[in-house]
C-alpha cells in the first residue's frame, strides 16, 4: 500500500519496494502490521452493523452495504454514508471514503473518487451519462490487460463499450463479455 502523498510520485498498491524507492528515495517505508489492521476492520465492521446486516466485505478496508430497506436517516444511503464515515473518524481516528448508487458496480467506482474521505453518490439518473464518460481503465472489473485489448479494438470509453452488442463481446471476451456488456448499460443485479 502507499500513501496518498507517494502516489505523486508514481507509487501504487502492489508496486514492489524496489521500484517505489527508485520512484521517490525520500519515502518513508514501514513493516506491515496485519494483527493492528485485523483489528481495525473488526472495529470498522462493526460500524457497519449498527446501520445493515446485509455486508459484503471486499477486503480488510473496504465492503458493500445494502441500506435499500433501512429507514436510517428518512432511508437517505447519501444520509447513511454521511453518517457511517462520521463514526468511523469519531470512533476508530481514521477517514474513510463512500460511493453510493443503485447498484455495486456503480458504487465501487463511486467510492474511488474523491478520495481521500469523499462521498461520492451515483443517482440512477446519473448513471448511464456517468458510464458513458467513464475511461474504459476506470472500469471496476477490466484489468490492464483487458485494457489493452479494448483500447486495441478501439474501446477508450463507457459509450464505446455500450455499442458493442452482448455477442460480439462474448466472442471476443468469453463469459466476461456479458458482464462488460451489462455494465456498459448500467445493468449490475449482483446481491450484497
Amino acid at each position: 500500500a502507499c500513501s496518498y502523498e507517494a502516489r505523486k510520485y508514481g507509487i501504487h498498491s502492489a508496486m514492489p519496494s524496489s521500484r517505489a524507492y527508485r520512484l521517490c528515495p525520500q519515502a518513508v517505508f514501514q513493516r506491515p502490521r496485519f494483527e493492528v489492521y485485523r483489528q481495525v476492520s473488526a472495529e470498522i465492521a462493526e460500524v457497519f452493523k449498527e446501520y445493515t446486516d446485509k455486508i459484503e466485505p471486499l477486503s480488510l478496508d473496504e465492503a458493500y452495504l445494502d441500506v435499500t430497506d433501512s429507514d436510517m436517516h428518512r432511508g437517505s444511503a447519501t444520509l447513511i454514508a454521511r453518517s457511517i464515515k462520521q463514526n468511523i473518524k469519531n470512533r476508530i481516528k481514521l477517514t474513510a471514503s463512500a460511493g453510493v448508487s443503485y447498484n455495486k458496480f456503480l458504487a465501487k467506482i463511486a467510492s474511488d473518487m474523491d478520495k481521500p474521505d469523499g462521498l461520492h453518490v451515483i443517482k440512477p439518473e446519473q448513471g448511464a451519462a456517468f458510464i458513458e464518460q467513464l475511461p474504459i481503465g476506470k472500469f471496476y472489473g477490466i484489468g490492464k490487460a483487458t485494457e489493452t485489448k479494448m483500447r486495441a479494438l478501439d474501446i477508450h470509453t463507457g459509450l464505446q463499450l455500450k455499442q458493442w452488442s452482448r455477442e460480439k463481446l462474448a466472442s471476443r471476451f468469453g463469459k466476461t463479455g456479458n458482464y462488460y456488456f451489462d455494465i456498459a448499460q448500467g445493468i449490475d443485479n449482483r446481491p450484497v
